[in-house]
């Protein structure tokens, strides 16, 4: 049953994605871009990493893709603005496009398949044993992180602040 759910939201992830590749329209890419983000997010909570899966969901899917719409709202688009482009950009785009599929070939060249452990560790990537990891062995570089993002808060709100 997980193999098979595996697959399915695989082929979700790479038909969407290719969707947004080849969609003419920005808003229909922007939303298969979300469907992708989404199924990636269902591939990491399948692969046990269930902090990954909201990470991605809650930064992706929600933050980036809010500004992505909001950009786009912000340009709006339409066919009759956009200048006629010529034929050199397509054979550009396809040129690097085949580079691109010439340098993963090359990649894949040298790979080799490593053997799947016989008995994998179920409480790999669980966020109760990412927090205790957190707040145990990394509890001074994880406080450090947050005073840091703290002073850059503030910092931000006084660079923004507008004397009256």
């Amino acid at each position: 049953m997980e193999a098979i759910l595996l697959y399915v939201i695989s082929t979700c992830a790479v038909l969407s994605a290719l969707f947004v590749v080849f969609s003419k329209n920005a808003m229909h890419s922007i939303i298969a871009l979300i469907l992708t983000f989404f199924s990636i997010s269902g591939l990491y909570i399948l692969l046990n990493a269930q902090f990954l899966g909201a990470v991605q969901v809650i930064v992706y899917s929600g933050a980036i893709m809010v500004l992505f719409l909001y950009v786009l709202m912000m340009l709006n688009l339409k066919r009759k603005d956009e200048p006629l482009k010529g034929n050199s950009f397509r054979i550009l785009a396809t040129l690097c496009g085949g580079l691109v599929f010439i340098a993963f070939l090359g990649a894949l060249k040298g790979f080799e398949k490593i053997p799947f452990p016989a008995d994998p560790d179920s409480q790999i990537g669980l966020t109760k044993n990412l927090g205790l990891l957190l707040f145990s062995k990394y509890v001074l570089p994880f406080e450090l992180a947050g005073i840091l993002f703290l002073a850059a808060l503030v910092g931000s709100v006084m660079l923004g602040k507008r004397d009256l």
